[in-house]
């Protein structure tokens, strides 16, 4: 996703900004201030998981009431959430892992997804199916950027989005991969700047973590 802001279904989830921050939303109320603070700082792209009761709502909310915010769901599971989410506003869908059940409900869906992955069987599997772009995850548990590396020779056709561990020091070395094409992370949501609902702090982070590229500027 690029600017201008995609909403086709054929428009790729990798491509709205280098870092698409992963966000676990326990108050509602922060939903929309949290998402406004995200986008100002150049984070377009929310990844909301559904882990927490209110995660459908802080979905709808930002939805509707961000407009500079491209809101996805994240933690997708079945086929039951990937319709819950696409009709509360989310415009992509990123799963930990997938089958072909869950593949199916994705693909249905009308909007750009990433299912996870972290072998190269699983990545091979979704290239025969026709997937190119996937989650590698967890991405610093499952072998980070010297995997990532490896898989680029055979593999090239496949483009990632690694999350899990990667920190605004790792991120510039994952993003420097020919098959990486942004990175999650919630590292520009520390606990104590969501709990004191500094959105001042979050926003300034976000700014930094959109200027992050292969060489560690803005790209």
């Amino acid at each position: 996703m690029s600017s201008p802001l995609p909403s086709s279904p054929a428009a790729s989830v990798l491509d709205l900004a280098p870092v698409v921050p992963v966000v676990v939303v326990d108050d509602l109320a922060d939903a929309v201030p949290l998402a406004r603070a995200l986008v100002a700082g150049g984070l377009p792209a929310i990844e909301v998981t559904l882990r927490t009761p209110v995660a459908l709502d802080a979905i709808r909310a930002i939805a509707a009431e961000v407009p500079g915010a491209v809101v996805g769901a994240g933690t997708v599971l079945t086929a039951q959430q990937v319709t819950e989410v696409v009709a509360a506003g989310a415009r992509f869908l990123v799963s930990p892992g997938w089958t072909d059940t869950l593949l199916k409900a994705m693909r249905g869906s009308g909007v750009p997804f990433l299912p996870g992955v972290s072998t190269t069987s699983e990545v091979v599997a979704l290239l025969e199916r026709g997937v190119r772009e996937m989650k590698f995850f967890p991405a610093e548990a499952a072998g980070g950027t010297a995997y990532l590396k490896a898989l680029a020779a055979p593999l090239p056709q496949a483009r990632f989005c690694p999350t899990g561990g990667i920190t605004p020091a790792s991120a510039p070395k994952y993003l420097a991969l020919p098959n990486v094409g942004c990175v999650g992370g919630s590292w520009m949501l520390p606990k104590d700047a969501i709990a004191g609902r500094d959105w001042g702090r979050v926003e300034a982070l976000a700014r930094e973590a959109a200027a992050l590229s292969a060489g560690g500027t803005s790209r």
